[in-house]
């Protein structure tokens, strides 16, 4: 058995091939972000096509197996993402995505219609914020209004890669989480909600559970890529859910915390759980019969990676640091930074505070202070930033045994045991840290009875390799410096409020 997960990134999309036995390969292919205009995010979903195309390509080289062996296929891609589809394969615009920030009024629109915030998260468990989809669906409808009467099908990033694959019009449960218009706690849409924004429900994807077979490869597709044809493909899950499939985290006790441009704290849970506020989002995991609850700051490892770049610019190709060499300046610095503060809000936040005009600062610079103090800065606002999404999930009841660290900040020792002394948990490393991709996989596999469960197989496949456990001194400096670094965000709202209205010059 040979099982293929396509995972649709936000700057590539990968093909992860996996044995029943769990030995893995992977490949991947980029493609572009354009952004027409400040706060716009978006992308030809014929690039994430050839990317699929491509990356299954590569990795089938890698592995020296033929298409034809592949016996199942799951999808996982970028969650929120709008692909409108008219009478012809061809989308009628390009994609908006889960990062662009254009409907803030259709946000308060969505939020007015539903009876107000509390009203809203009563009904799909979420509050509208500017990444989800059906924002998006009323920025169309109402800026771009001969474009809307054209669309007869609205998808998600990945579900259009399955459209492309078997002809279906088919999302999941979890991915369909993040366009506010389905009902978590029934898992199926909220024609309510719909109703009231006036979307047409005709528009939107059969839902499905994540291992359920959406359909089958085509005929066309077969002669393509040499897939055979009729080749299962399930349902598939959005990345974050995916993404905790291949991390393991598929019961309650068990996070994962995940540093790439985002960071996101990933829960499981046996009951759909909402925080009243909704800063933290509840969804349905890609597991029948469980949720999860989800927080996500948009820059996270993008803050790290904007610090690198700014001091390779500010030095030239002399200062082109390495991570490593990033760590080793940091890991030179006392906790604390000699009391600089850094809020990692560089492009707005979400979680917990759903804020598109929220800006990264350095609060409480001083001459003494030098580069290392300003990078353990961002590594340190950043994980404060991640704390709070694990705080508030201890809040609702969310019991934290093990948290499983993934993304680029799991690839850094000196990372990983600052989480864990900011979380105040065992921090673990995974064996195959594949993410989504392999979380597809797994998923292919169980929807075609190679397994008959998820938990049973990432028993068997997702293995903790090294441990990192809190130390007691430092959760004790770290609670301290969370308090202040608290204070912050309320204090400077208004500021952030009032830049963002200072007119261009």
């Amino acid at each position: 058995m040979l099982m293929l997960g396509l995972d649709i990134g936000t700057s590539a999309t990968k093909a992860l091939l996996l044995a029943a036995d769990g030995e893995v390969w992977t490949a991947e292919a980029t493609h572009d972000l354009h952004c027409p205009r400040p706060g716009w995010a978006e992308q030809d979903p014929a690039q994430w096509w050839h990317a699929s195309l491509t990356s299954m390509k590569k990795v089938l080289r890698k592995a020296r197996r033929k298409a034809s062996e592949i016996t199942a296929i799951g999808l996982s891609g970028q969650m929120h993402g709008s692909v409108f589809l008219g009478d012809s394969p061809q989308p009628l615009r390009p994609a908006i995505l889960w990062n662009d920030q254009r409907t803030s009024a259709q946000c308060r629109q969505i939020q007015d219609a539903a009876g107000g915030r509390e009203a809203l998260v009563a009904m799909v468990s979420n509050p509208a914020l500017t990444g989800f989809t059906a924002p998006k669906i009323l920025w169309l409808m109402q800026n771009e209004p001969r474009r809307y009467a054209k669309v007869r099908h609205i998808l998600l990033p990945k579900d259009y890669i399955r459209y492309c694959l078997t002809g279906q019009y088919v999302t999941d449960v979890a991915d369909a989480s993040g366009t506010l218009l389905l009902d978590v706690k029934t898992r199926s849409w909220c024609t309510a909600l719909i109703d009231k924004l006036g979307i047409d429900a005709g528009l939107l994807p059969v839902v499905m559970e994540s291992t359920d077979i959406s359909g089958v490869v085509t005929q066309p597709v077969a002669g393509l890529t040499g897939l055979r044809a009729g080749t299962p493909v399930v349902a598939g899950a959005g990345d974050q859910a995916a993404g905790a499939v291949g991390a393991g985290v598929v019961a309650p006790g068990v996070l994962s915390a995940t540093i790439g441009t985002s960071g996101v704290i990933f829960a499981a849970a046996d009951k759909p759980l909402t925080d009243p506020q909704g800063r933290i989002h509840t969804m349905c995991h890609a597991i029948k019969n469980t949720w999860c609850l989800f927080g996500c700051m948009l820059s996270a490892g993008g803050s790290y990676q904007w610090m690198r770049n700014l001091l390779q610019s500010a030095g030239g190709k002399s200062a082109a640091y390495s991570y490593d060499q990033l760590n080793a300046l940091a890991q030179a610095v006392p906790p604390g930074a000699d009391r600089l503060l850094f809020l990692p809000y560089l492009t707005g936040e979400r979680c917990p505070h759903a804020d598109p005009n929220a800006r990264g600062c350095f609060i409480g610079l001083t001459p003494s202070h030098r580069a290392g103090h300003m990078v353990r800065a961002v590594m340190e606002g950043v994980t404060l930033g991640m704390r709070q999404q694990v705080q508030m999930m201890r809040g609702l009841g969310v019991e934290v045994k093990d948290i499983r660290a993934g993304g680029g900040g799991s690839r850094s020792e000196f990372w990983l045991q600052m989480q864990a002394d900011m979380y105040g948990a065992v921090v673990s490393t995974i064996r195959v840290d594949q993410g989504a991709a392999l979380g597809a996989a797994i998923l292919a596999g169980v929807g075609t009875g190679v397994w008959p469960g998820v938990p049973e197989a990432t028993a068997m496949l997702v293995k903790t390799q090294k441990k990192f456990r809190p130390n007691a001194r430092r959760v004790d400096f770290y609670n301290q410096l969370s308090a202040r670094y608290e204070m912050l965000y309320p204090a400077l709202a208004p500021a952030f409020e009032s830049l963002s209205t200072l007119p261009d010059k």
